[in-house]
C-alpha cells in the first residue's frame, strides 16, 4: 500500500476508531470510580481485621487476582443469565472491570495506610482525633502521595484491559478496529493505528500521574 492510500485509509478509519477509543475512556473510568469505592470498603475492612467480614473480603481479592479477566467477563455476561441475572453488554463490562480493578486497588490502598508511620496514629490520637478523623486530615492525605504511583498504573493498565470486553460486543477501541478491518482487510496499519491510540491515551495519563505526583509532594514538603 502506497502512502496515499495509507492515509485515506486512516482517514477513513479513524472516527470509528476514535468513537471505540471514547467507550474505551468512558469503560476505564468508570471501572477506576467504581473499583477505586469497593477497593477503599475493602482494604477498610481487611484493615478493621472484623471476623466474618475480613475473610469475606480476602477471599474476593484473591479470587479476583487469581482468575483471568476475561473468565470474570464470560462468568458475568454469559455465566449469570443461566441463573436468572442478566447485564447488558456495557454494563457487564463495567462490573467486571471494577470488580476485578477493585481487588488489586484494595490491596495498594491498604499497603499505603499500612506505610504511615504508627507514630501517625499516635500523635492523632493525643490530639483528641477519632479514627474516622485520623484517617481523614492525617492518615488518609498521606497514605494517597503513597498510593498515587499505584493508581495510576492500574488505570493504565485498565486501558489495555478493556480490549478483552470486546468479546461480549462492546464497542471498545478494539472492536471498532476489528470492524474496520473487517471491510477494509487491512490489519497491519490498523493495528497500528490502534496501539497508538492505546499508547496516546496512556501517555496523556502518566504524564497527569507525574504532576499529580510533583503537587502532592511539594505540598508534603511545605
Amino acid at each position: 500500500m502506497d502512502l496515499s492510500g495509507l492515509t485515506e485509509l486512516l482517514r477513513d478509519a479513524l472516527p470509528l476508531m476514535l468513537k471505540g477509543a471514547a467507550w474505551t475512556l468512558l469503560l476505564a473510568v468508570s471501572a477506576v470510580f467504581f473499583g477505586a469505592i469497593l477497593g477503599t470498603l475493602v482494604a477498610m475492612t481487611r484493615l478493621a481485621k472484623l471476623p466474618l467480614l475480613s475473610r469475606f473480603a480476602a477471599l474476593y481479592v484473591s479470587c479476583m487476582r487469581g482468575t483471568p479477566l476475561l473468565v470474570q467477563l464470560f462468568v458475568i455476561y454469559f455465566g449469570l443469565p443461566s441463573i436468572g441475572i442478566q447485564f447488558e453488554p456495557i454494563t457487564a463490562g463495567i462490573l467486571g472491570l471494577s470488580l476485578n480493578v477493585g481487588a488489586y486497588l484494595s490491596e495498594t490502598i491498604r499497603g499505603a495506610i499500612n506505610g504511615v508511620e504508627h507514630g501517625q496514629w499516635n500523635a492523632a490520637k493525643s490530639l483528641g482525633l477519632t479514627q474516622p478523623q485520623t484517617l481523614r486530615y492525617v492518615i488518609g492525605p498521606q497514605a494517597l502521595r503513597l498510593a498515587v504511583p499505584s493508581l495510576s498504573n492500574s488505570l493504565i493498565s485498565l486501558i489495555k484491559d478493556t480490549s478483552l470486553v470486546s468479546v461480549i460486543a462492546v464497542g471498545e477501541l478494539m472492536l471498532a478496529t476489528k470492524e474496520v478491518i473487517a471491510t477494509t482487510f487491512q490489519p497491519f496499519p490498523l493495528y497500528l493505528a490502534a496501539a497508538g491510540i492505546y499508547w496516546a491515551m496512556s501517555a496523556s495519563f502518566e504524564t497527569l500521574q507525574k504532576k499529580l505526583e510533583t503537587r502532592l509532594n511539594r505540598s508534603y514538603l511545605r
